[in-house]
């Protein structure tokens, strides 16, 4: 029996979330029932971040044991023939016996996107946020930065979470503009759930002046969703790194 690791790209655009249901359809299953015709075994992946419907992911990291003989390097190319275009598997690997994709994980990195101009994309409409009207981007990045250190996030979890503590510590968290485009990365020990969403929709309520930056303060005081935006759509939320010390 080996542990093998597989890095994941997918467009949840098409999907429930990572995590398998009975009401809909998962990136999980997909890739389960893959593997289960590549290796002819029942196959249980568990996976770094259970991204929400639509949320998409260009680095997700899944483990999962196999008494398949295929060359671990090998699994990702196999692999890619037998699911549907919206999931690739961009690296496959060996890994030790007691490496656990979620609890071994010392940090995530997220990328929120926005669209600013009057009119949709034709290409980006399922990767990123549109917002029409002008939003104040010195007031958005100056909020960005609010985030960076040790916080109570406990205000900007969603209902339905099951974490029992809510402090974490935020490495990186910037608001950069290129054009018509703004991009929001963030970079942490943990997330809550929603809490990228709602960051992000926190920050665009501030861009549209309905909110004043000194509202990020006042929640981790007041542990109130109240004091936040809207939790943003999820297609313009996208996993991008999942952090280890070390894999093998």
């Amino acid at each position: 029996m080996r542990r093998i690791a597989l890095i994941l790209e997918y467009d949840g655009g098409p999907y429930c979330g990572w995590q398998r249901q009975k009401n809909g359809l998962s990136v999980q299953a997909v890739a389960e029932n893959a593997l289960k015709r590549l290796c002819g075994e029942e196959i249980a992946l568990t996976g770094a971040s259970r991204t929400d419907a639509g949320v998409h992911a260009l680095y997700q990291v899944a483990h999962f044991d196999t008494e398949s003989r295929i060359p671990a390097e090998k699994f990702s190319f196999a692999l890619n023939t037998l699911l549907p275009s919206t999931i690739r598997v961009t690296g496959s690997l060996q890994v030790r016996s007691d490496f656990h994709a979620r609890f071994d994980a010392k940090g995530k990195s997220y990328e929120y996107r926005i669209l600013n101009r009057p009119h949709q994309s034709a290409l980006k409409a399922n990767t990123h946020a549109h917002l029409p009207t002008p939003l104040d981007f010195g007031a958005m990045a100056e909020a960005a930065a609010l985030f960076l250190g040790r916080h109570d996030f406990s205000a900007f979890m969603a209902a339905g979470g099951s974490a029992k503590t809510f402090t974490r510590e935020m490495t990186a968290s910037t608001l950069q503009k290129n054009g018509d485009e703004l991009l929001f990365t963030i970079c942490g020990s943990g997330f809550l759930y929603n809490m990228v969403r709602i960051i992000a929709g926190t920050l665009i309520a501030i861009g549209q002046g309905k909110l004043a930056p000194g509202c990020i303060p006042r929640a981790y005081q007041s542990r109130s969703r109240l004091d936040l935006g809207p939790t943003a759509p999820a297609h313009g939320l996208c996993l991008t790194r999942v952090f280890y010390d070390s894999m093998a």
